[in-house]
């Protein structure tokens, strides 16, 4: 802090007489030019642009502490689209990711006189947020999706929606920034096992909160354990105990090839073909394309619907009934539009009752791919996302 360290400076000057010229040696002629070039090295040093940023930083800092909230918001706001991930994968909610966040800025402001600048400023404010997550999840359930529940339902079988369960959410990849390394490391570095897939984030739902944050800033953030012991207050043995039986869990928990959780590689130009022949097949209620593009295995899933169905014949057997205009479970007319979400390609989807001209929202889906086919479909019912996808919540008739 500028502040503090004036102070100090004028102390330690208080308790030392000042030296005049008179009083100094004088420097031989052999030595004057060392002494000259040890003086321009001082000067330019102190004219280094990373010495001014970082007394350009201290100041900021200094008046955040001080109660100028503009320069707090400058400190806080470039760390907001991490902290958010950082949240939502903690929680595996993005409502609650944006709240997070949120209560995390407000504690940082009401603690800003505690932070001493012995760690950097995201440590500290990345220290806040792991524990306001850790609050909320004390005692609470983890947020599960359908094939969580029970086994597959039959063809056709339906039940209504459970909006008393904590269901996962899906995150929009226009707020997603892949997280960095911690700050003493090299900012271009990117953590190699960054990943938002939903499979790993069902899957940390079952680790007790403490391990999920150790999981979460040891494996995926790549944070060492002497750093993550300092902002959970712990040691490095208990991290690296909390990291081994996390990592155990996971591997109960992942499909055997998920077990090491890195990011599958993006889809090649023949998926991304594949997708949008899947979408235009929605829109136009057309089977046939559908089932050249399931794998044989697919699951489906639609919460806040708590049944899901395994295998093409169940899944299609069930879009038979819904998607037929003469039968009395059908549920409309499709329009798609391609989104990204937790890290990959997705669809929003709005439907158009009979003798409805507006498309209403309905679900983000967010599909998993191996080559051309669709293995996994997970549709999330809530249109209360959509704005988070930067999407309307209707659609004119003949939009397209």
């Amino acid at each position: 802090m500028t502040g503090t360290r004036d102070a100090a400076a004028a102390a330690e000057a208080a308790d030392r007489p000042p030296v005049k010229a008179a009083d100094r040696p004088p420097v031989e002629a052999a030595d004057r030019p060392a002494v000259e070039a040890a003086d321009r090295r001082v000067v330019e040093a102190a004219d280094h642009p990373a010495v001014e940023a970082a007394d350009r930083a201290a100041e900021v800092v200094a008046a955040a502490r001080a109660g100028d909230a503009d320069a707090f918001a400058g400190l806080v706001e470039p760390h907001r689209r991490e902290l958010r991930v950082h949240c939502y994968r903690m929680l595996g909610s993005y409502d609650e990711a944006e709240d997070l966040v949120q209560e995390t800025f407000l504690r940082a402001w009401k603690g800003r006189r505690g932070y001493a600048g012995r760690s950097s400023f995201r440590a500290w404010l990345y220290r806040i947020a792991t524990n306001a997550c850790l609050d909320v999840l004390a005692g609470r359930t983890r947020r599960i999706l359908p094939q969580q529940l029970a086994g597959p339902a039959e063809p056709t079988a339906s039940l209504p929606p459970r909006h008393d369960l904590p269901w996962l959410q899906p995150f929009p990849d226009e707020l997603w920034e892949p997280a960095g390394p911690i700050d003493a490391q090299p900012e271009a570095l990117v953590v190699a096992r960054e990943t938002m897939e939903l499979a790993f984030l069902a899957a940390i739902q079952y680790l007790p909160p403490r391990q999920r944050a150790v999981l979460i800033l040891r494996d995926v953030l790549g944070w060492p354990a002497k750093q993550v012991a300092v902002l959970l207050d712990g040691t490095p043995a208990g991290v690296n105990s909390a990291l081994q039986r996390a990592r155990g869990t996971l591997r109960e928990r992942l499909p055997e090839r998920r077990a090491d959780w890195s990011p599958p590689p993006p889809p090649g130009p023949r998926e991304r073909a594949a997708l949008r022949r899947y979408m235009a097949a929605v829109e136009r209620a057309d089977l046939a394309v559908v089932a050249e593009l399931l794998a044989e295995e697919v699951r489906t899933a639609m919460p806040p619907y708590p049944m899901w169905y395994a295998g093409r014949e169940a899944v299609l057997a069930t879009l038979a009934t819904s998607w037929d205009p003469a039968s009395p479970h059908w549920v409309g007319r499709f329009r798609v539009l391609p989104v990204r979400a937790n890290g990959g390609p997705a669809m929003a989807t709005y439907l158009a009752g009979a003798g409805e001209r507006t498309y209403r929202a309905a679900a983000i889906a967010v599909p998993r791919m191996e080559g051309e086919r669709i293995t996994e479909l997970t549709a999330f019912h809530d249109p209360g996302l959509f704005p988070a996808f930067g999407l309307p919540s209707e659609l004119p008739g003949g939009y397209r």
